[in-house]
């Protein structure tokens, strides 16, 4: 049995000038969609991943923004040259966790409800967040799909 979750990042304070955009597909041939540029503004990256049940074990996250092997899924948030930006002089990948465990116990009725996770956009010295985020505060659950309770 497969379930639709919808996530949602919001990434706050993003660096100005800075293109972040979310990574679609593996490897050489993936894109960027929702490219946003920073203005001193929180961005949002909206999308859905499957959740698939094991057999007795944590289920798996699949879909198309989905990185990394089972057990240590993630999603990429490109930045700069990674998400298109031409000639941008900071470019990299940000990894968003997606631990499973988080996930295992969604009702039938959590189908449609909206996951969200807040990341910080740069570090302390002013640079866009590379890497994986760290610390990362999780994901929660949040009964309304259409963000008005967000």
């Amino acid at each position: 049995m497969s379930k639709e979750i919808s996530l949602k990042i919001v990434l706050q304070n993003p660096v100005e000038g800075t293109i972040y955009g979310l990574q679609k597909g593996k490897g050489p041939d993936y894109e960027t969609v929702q490219a946003q540029l920073g203005d001193g503004r929180d961005l949002t990256f909206e999308f859905t991943v499957h959740l698939k049940d094991a057999d007795g074990s944590l289920p798996t996250i699949t879909g198309p923004f989905v990185q990394g092997p089972a057990g240590n899924r993630f999603v990429y948030i490109g930045i700069g040259s990674y998400a298109g930006q031409p000639g941008a002089a900071l470019s990299g990948r940000m990894k968003v966790p997606l631990p499973e465990a988080t996930f295992q116990n969604i009702r039938s009725d959590e189908g449609g409800s909206l996951w969200s996770c807040t990341v910080p956009g740069r570090n302390s010295d002013g640079k866009p967040v590379f890497a994986t985020v760290k610390p990362f505060g999780g994901w929660s659950v949040n009964n309304q799909v259409d963000g008005a309770g967000a």
